[in-house]
């Protein structure tokens, strides 16, 4: 079927549009100006209540169906995630006229090779926040980074920082829910696949969107 003018290949093909949901997604690790890059990420708390940020993705495996980004282990969406791993993410891309929503349930990692490895690859600024002396959240008298006076507008040496590394987690979310939205003036376009753990492979519909 000929596609009106204007509209990609994906348009009507269910796993042409999964393939490029996945392209979007992964855009995000390399590319700091992609939508993707920072993404929303909600979790839930102890009275039940979403709780959402942006946060940083920092990487994403399509075989692993994993989606990696760093955070205080100290924070308080720590506790949450402990508590309810359930967890949702959010990308909106304005130029593609696309809405992608994951879901799935997060692994904290604050130590072995994975987190030492997130640590290690992170630049010393992204590390800096680490030395915050108090959790994230903390209440505080003034405004204020957190960060000892001695750092402050500073980039720390590797040995600076070495002190730090116990604050730090890697979030792993496994993804098990995609849900895609492509806006059109022809008629948007919505999908939703769900991973099949029996068969070990995603299984996909159209929805109306």
């Amino acid at each position: 079927m000929n596609l009106p003018h204007g509209l990609p290949t994906y348009y009507d093909d269910l796993a042409l549009s999964f393939e490029e949901a996945w392209g979007l997604i992964a855009a995000g690790v390399a590319d700091r100006k992609s939508p993707s890059h920072m993404p929303v990420v909600g979790t839930v708390d102890a009275l039940g209540v979403p709780q959402l940020r942006i946060m940083i993705l920092r990487d994403v495996s399509r075989d692993a169906r994993t989606l990696r980004f760093h955070t205080d282990s100290r924070s308080i969406k720590t506790e949450q995630i402990g508590q309810n791993p359930a967890t949702s993410v959010l990308i909106y891309d304005p130029a593609a006229k696309v809405q992608i929503r994951m879901s799935g349930k997060t692994h904290l990692t604050a130590t072995g090779a994975l987190a030492d490895t997130a640590w290690s690859t992170s630049t010393p600024f992204a590390r800096r926040c680490y030395m915050a002396e108090a959790a994230p959240g903390t209440p505080c008298a003034k405004p204020s980074s957190g960060l000892p006076d001695w750092i402050e507008g500073k980039q720390p040496e590797e040995e600076q920082l070495v002190d730090y590394r116990s604050n730090f987690a890697a979030l792993v979310v496994e993804i098990e829910t995609i849900e895609w939205l492509y806006l059109a003036n022809a008629g948007h376009r919505r999908a939703r696949w769900q991973w099949d753990a029996a068969h070990n492979l995603w299984t996909g519909d159209w929805l109306i969107p």
